[in-house]
C-alpha cells in the first residue's frame, strides 16, 4: 500500500518567510511547492492588460474563467504560465503586485481560485503557500503553519530582498502596509490563522530556527 502524502499549508502575510519555508520543505520531502499568490498575480496582470477595472468583481470573475493559469514546479520555484505565456518575471513587478492585492479581495474571484487550487493539491504531496490555505483551500490539511512577524521587520526583509533604498523603499513599504490592510480586512477569506495552525512569530527567530521548528512539526506528522 502506497503511503499517502501530506497536504501542508503555509499561510501568512508578505515578508513573513512563507516562500523560504515552503520551498525548503518541498525540496526535503520531494513534494511540489505551489505558490498560490502567483495565481492572483497572473490574474492581476491579465486584468491590467485587458483594461478591466480592478474594482469590477463581475468582470474580473469572467476574466478569471476565461484565463488559463498554470504553475509549473521547478527546482528554482514555480514557472507561471498565463494562457501559455511565461509571466514568471513580469508578475513580480510592482504594478502587478498592487493589482493582485486588489483583485484578491473579490469573493467571486477567490471562489474560482480556491477551486483551481484544490484541484492542484487534492492528491497530496504538496506544500501550498498563500493567505487562506489552512482556512479555506484545505481546511483539513495535514499540517498548517501560520508565519508572521512584526510589520517593520517584514518591511525590512522585503526591502533587503529587493535591495531598495530611498524613495523606492518608501513606496514598497507603503505598498506592503496596504496589502496587509486588504488581506486582513477583506470580507472573503481574510488573513487569519486557522484555529489548529501552528503560529510562528519569526520576529526574533533566525531563518534556520524557523525551518527547524517547522521540520519538527512535519516530522511528527510523518511519524504518525
Amino acid at each position: 500500500m502506497t503511503e499517502r502524502k501530506l497536504i501542508i499549508a503555509i499561510d501568512g502575510p508578505a515578508g513573513a518567510g512563507k516562500s523560504t519555508v515552503a520551498s525548503h520543505l518541498a525540496r526535503s520531502l520531494g513534494y511540489v511547492n505551489l505558490e498560490t499568490g502567483a495565481m492572483y498575480r497572473a490574474l492581476g496582470l491579465r486584468a491590467l492588460e485587458s483594461h478591466v477595472p480592478l474594482d469590477n468583481e463581475e468582470e474580473l470573475a469572467k476574466l478569471a474563467r476565461k484565463s488559463q493559469i498554470l504553475l509549473i514546479p521547478t527546482p528554482n520555484g514555480n514557472r507561471v504560465l498565463l494562457d501559455g505565456r511565461d509571466v514568471s518575471e513580469r508578475i513580480r513587478e510592482s504594478d502587478v503586485t498592487a493589482a493582485a492585492s486588489q483583485v484578491s479581495v473579490h469573493p467571486a474571484v477567490r471562489e474560482w481560485m480556491v477551486a483551481r487550487q484544490q484541484e492542484m493539491g487534492v492528491n497530496g504531496g504538496v506544500v501550498m503557500e498563500g493567505r487562506d490555505i489552512g482556512t479555506k483551500v484545505f481546511p483539513n490539511a495535514d499540517v498548517k503553519i501560520f508565519l508572521d512577524a512584526d510589520p517593520v521587520v517584514r518591511e525590512q526583509r522585503r526591502l533587503q530582498q529587493q535591495n531598495l533604498r530611498g524613495i523606492a523603499a518608501q513606496a514598497t513599504a507603503a505598498e506592503l502596509r496596504e496589502r496587509d490592510r486588504r488581506d486582513r480586512t477583506r470580507a472573503a477569506s481574510p488573513l487569519v490563522p486557522a484555529v489548529d495552525a501552528l503560529v510562528l512569530d519569526s520576529t526574533q527567530m533566525s531563518e534556520d530556527e524557523v525551518l527547524q521548528r517547522v521540520e519538527e512539526v512535519v516530522g511528527k506528522k510523518l511519524d504518525k
